[in-house]
């Protein structure tokens, strides 16, 4: 498994869906909402962690007196390097629940549907079939897709942009780009990518350590080299 760096970042929080519910809120002036924003971010920074309530408490209490200039209750300097031991084993336990669920998910996809395989791993399923070329591994192309979770949740959709994406289909996850390197101009698929194939047993935001994708796929176009430099 590779080494986890973990590092507090400020990172960006996620944009809620406009329809989602509204938690009340507590806060009276600007001020006391941007401190919160401030702990949002930090929260989102050991998500990756799955702490506990009781280790939220705990996590609160170190946060607390560190800001406090207070005096640690540990030795920090001695539990420092094992942060990412910490993060590193919760991670691999997450993975491997994670690619359980995709096996049991690929298994009856491969029963039912009795896609392609795709050289590398994963699997394709033709939904409509193309007329125009085939793209090669080193080609941009565009494409509509929409990828969800094995529970079908959607994590992200050219659709709801509206419009179709251009990729390099050497800069993609494997399953992309071997599995767009079956389909022709115009057709659409199903592809299912499990993890290693995918964004491996570290994920990515929005998308769980070994998590197997599935992605529902429309090859619009090849773009000429000249279009994609532009």
């Amino acid at each position: 498994m590779k080494p986890i760096l973990f590092s507090l970042v400020l990172l960006a929080a996620p944009v809620l869906a406009a329809d989602a519910p509204k938690p009340k809120e507590t806060f009276k002036t600007d001020d006391e909402r941007t401190v919160y924003t401030i702990g949002f971010l930090m929260g989102r920074n050991v998500a990756a962690f799955k702490m506990t309530p009781a280790e939220t408490k705990i996590i609160q209490a170190g946060l607390g007196d560190a800001i406090l200039g207070a005096q640690p209750k540990v030795d920090v300097r001695f539990y420092q390097p094992r942060v990412n031991e910490l993060l590193a084993k919760r991670m691999e336990g997450a993975a491997a629940a994670e690619k359980t669920k995709g096996r049991a998910y690929t298994e009856k996809f491969v029963k039912e549907s009795k896609p392609q395989a795709i050289p590398g791993g994963g699997w394709y399923l033709e939904t409509r079939a193309g007329s125009g070329p085939l793209p090669s591994k080193t080609d941009t192309i565009k494409a509509h897709y929409r990828g969800t979770t094995t529970e079908g949740e959607e994590f992200d959709s050219s659709y709801s942009r509206g419009a179709p994406t251009a990729f390099a289909l050497s800069g993609v996850i494997p399953c992309w780009t071997n599995g767009i390197a079956l389909m022709k101009v115009g057709g659409a698929g199903k592809l299912v990518c499990p993890s290693d194939v995918a964004y491996g047993d570290q994920g990515r935001p929005g998308i769980k350590p070994g998590a197997t994708l599935v992605f529902e796929v429309e090859l619009v176009e090849i773009v000429k080299p000249e279009a994609a430099r532009k």
